[in-house]
């Protein structure tokens, strides 16, 4: 069941990110291939400019095992793992970067310096991962929401994952996305707290009156096949439509994408949103495509 199919970068991200050009980021942790080669390719695509962090002989050593000269680039060593995070908060913190990127470091590690009050790094809404998801080069997105971040998250929570999303999907060419809520039913069950909870969230960006349609409770198959929808019966404007899925926990939304991934061989290109820098945290086994897509995406992302 396993997918051989190649992972692609899909050009709609590349297509956007492309008017900006030679964005500052913080490689955090860099030295390996992967991380290597996905900051490689976003370089020679125009879209970024790095700042090295880490090990400085095993940047350059990895560097020269991939044939890129990076002379022209700025390397702070660093060689204990853990402290190069550290580095790349300050560096945002200072405005020297507009990006964060996820290098061979625990995705913990890094986002609990980005959360420490003394970097500043926090904006207006809670922050959350989105993964924007395609199959081929000039696929229509899926965006997943939040499959990486928050757990388990509430009401309050959910409303700014929504209001990050909304504005992402802006930016992407997606003037009015079409939301749906998941949950395991389209019924609204005491015994399905999702489905409470997509109820009452449907509830409340009518009556914020957000630039979205939003849905829920809605499953899985009534989100994305009009088919599906048409034979239960469900009839509203984001149904068998959605652009995005807003997901009732990370298990949910994780597992959606690493289906996709490996059983599809989907471009997840993932990035953390709300705060003042987004940041890349893409998985240490990621594809350097899917690694370039979250740069991009990330770039997007930008104000």
């Amino acid at each position: 069941m396993l997918s051989n199919k190649e992972i692609i970068c899909p050009n709609n991200l590349l297509d956007v990110a492309h008017k900006k050009k030679g964005v500052k980021v913080a490689v955090v942790n860099a030295g390996k291939p992967l991380p290597m080669l996905s900051v490689q390719d976003a370089v020679n695509e125009n879209l970024i400019e790095p700042i090295f962090i880490g090990n400085k002989k095993e940047i350059l050593k990895c560097a020269e095992d991939i044939k890129w000269d990076i002379s022209q680039y700025e390397i702070i060593d660093e060689p204990i793992e853990n402290n190069t995070a550290k580095i790349a908060a300050k560096l945002a913190s200072e405005d020297k970067v507009k990006i964060i990127v996820k290098g061979h470091i625990h995705t913990d590690i890094l986002m609990k310096e980005v959360l420490k009050r003394e970097y500043n790094l926090l904006g207006k809404t809670r922050l959350s991962h989105i993964w924007h998801m395609t199959i081929e080069k000039d696929d229509k997105p899926l965006i997943i929401t939040d499959g990486a971040l928050n757990v388990l998250p509430n009401i309050k929570t959910k409303m700014h994952i929504l209001k990050n999303v909304i504005n992402f999907s802006n930016r992407i060419g997606i003037t009015r996305p079409k939301v749906a809520v998941l949950s395991a039913t389209e019924e609204v069950l005491d015994s399905v707290p999702s489905s409470l909870d997509a109820a009452e969230l449907t509830k409340l960006s009518k009556d914020e009156n957000l630039e979205a349609d939003v849905f829920g409770p809605l499953a899985f198959d009534n989100s994305i096949s009009k088919k599906s929808a048409g034979i239960k019966g469900i009839k509203n404007i984001v149904a068998g439509e959605a652009d995005v899925l807003l997901v009732p926990s990370v298990e949910t939304g994780n597992g959606l994408v690493k289906m996709m991934i490996y059983f599809m061989g989907a471009c997840a290109a993932g990035v953390v949103l709300g705060g003042k820098v987004p940041v890349v945290i893409t998985s240490r086994s990621d594809e350097a495509q899917a690694r370039l897509a979250s740069i991009a995406a990330a770039v997007v992302a930008l104000d």
